[in-house]
């Protein structure tokens, strides 16, 4: 049982999103965004020959790009709270459009005071020509001229429709990056918001089951205690006042006992037949001669766990139905047994009776339909299509009850 599940029986509880309650899973999305790129960059500047300027003039675009990816998100947070990934989606790809425009504007403006790289790059052109880029600097080395030295200008003193078209390559660029960036948190956030429901569907899932299992364990105490009253009642006008008065101690020391276990609760084998045994002990006081008992539950079974009073009804089937029907000896018999590795399985079965041909015997009380179907129920409530349950009429005469469900040690 989910340790949850009892809380969510107490009373409705609903889960709404706060703004930024994500926030750890965005900072590692954009950490490991941001580092892989950090490390391409150190990789690629200690193949140059001047790697301390280019991590330096690299960093800033580290910097801001880490700053512009917090503020989308953010934005998202701010203007697409809670769980709507349409709306995340929408201000994720604003966002990442606007944030590459900023990219590349501060590249504008930090172009000028970015350090000229001792790197030099040399490779002859097919014209015979050696071209050699430093820097800023492109020389022409000329077998037959002087060498021919160009100043590439900075971007700022590029004209303005030149320099546009520069921040609009650049932001195309780092568009994909940031739209990287924004399709991995909300593929995140959507895997989160999938786990969320999963879980809380398997809660929801659970919190029924137990409520069934509780309304089914239930409906045993009110049909037992109909049944046992009725015999008290008929003990006392029959004068029978001292077995009256053993019933009576006998069926508080059986409430007392069943009543202090948790409805959702396993108990052994043993524990549960010691049970039966208080039980048995107050129909013994109303059929001391017809009813005999018998119980066979091999030791190594008797620590095997299961829903606790599953065998009430049935034994009080039998009894009802087995017992009170007629006036011969009726012998009722508890057997447990392990037809395969990892099951058990419960036989409880009444055998030696002739029912009663009286116009009485033809007009006894219907059954409330609580007891078999109860079991069947809870069995299925409990461990679904891991555990079956059959009854019906012996072909030798009798009747016989049979459950089987998974044999376990332990609390499942």
């Amino acid at each position: 049982m989910h340790p949850n599940a009892e809380a969510m029986l107490d009373g409705p509880t609903e889960w709404r999103p706060r703004r930024f309650d994500d926030w750890t899973l965005a900072a590692r999305t954009v950490a490991l965004l941001w580092g892989f790129y950090i490390v391409t960059v150190v990789a690629r500047a200690f193949l140059s020959t001047d790697p301390v300027t280019v991590l330096q003039n690299k960093i800033w675009m580290f910097l801001t790009g880490t700053l512009l990816t917090a503020v989308i998100y953010l934005a998202i947070g701010w203007l697409a709270p809670g769980s709507n990934l349409r709306r995340k989606a929408v201000v994720a790809g604003a966002g990442s459009v606007l944030a590459s425009l900023a990219m590349a504007g501060v590249l504008l403006a930090a172009e000028g005071h970015m350090r000229d790289s001792r790197e030099e790059f040399r490779f002859k052109a097919r014209e015979g020509f050696v071209v050699v880029s430093k820097g800023q600097q492109v020389r022409i080395e000329r077998s037959s001229a002087d060498p021919l030295v160009l100043t590439i200008p900075k971007l700022n003193e590029l004209k303005q429709w030149d320099q546009f078209r520069f921040a609009a390559d650049t932001a195309v660029v780092w568009l994909f990056f940031f739209a990287a960036w924004s399709a991995v948190y909300l593929a995140a956030v959507s895997q989160r918001q999938a786990l969320a429901l999963q879980r809380r569907a398997a809660l929801a899932e659970t919190a029924a089951q137990s409520a069934q299992v509780r309304a089914l364990r239930y409906q045993v105490n009110p049909h037992f205690l109909f049944n046992t009253l009725n015999s008290l009642s008929s003990l006392v006008m029959t004068g029978r006042g001292q077995e009256a008065e053993s019933m009576i101690l006998k069926l508080s020391t059986f409430f007392r006992t069943s009543l202090s276990l948790d409805p959702n609760a396993d108990v052994t084998l043993d524990e549960e037949i010691e049970l039966q045994r208080l039980y048995l002990d107050i129909e013994k006081v109303r059929f001391p001669r017809r009813l005999k008992v018998e119980i066979d539950v091999p030791p190594e079974l008797r620590v095997a766990r299961l829903p606790a009073l599953i065998l009430q009804p049935v034994v009080e089937n039998g009894i009802k139905y087995g017992v009170s029907a007629t006036k011969d000896k009726v012998t009722l018999r508890i057997a447990a047994r392990s037809p395969q590795p990892g099951r058990l399985q419960l036989e409880v079965t009444n055998f030696g009776g002739t029912a009663l041909k009286s116009p009485r015997a033809r007009h006894q009380p219907a059954s409330t339909g609580v007891g078999l179907a109860n079991v069947c129920q809870r069995l299925d409530a409990r461990f679904g299509r891991d555990a079956s349950c059959s009854f019906g009429p012996l072909a030798d005469g009798g009747y016989q009850v049979s459950m089987t469900l998974p044999l376990t040690d332990h609390d499942g």
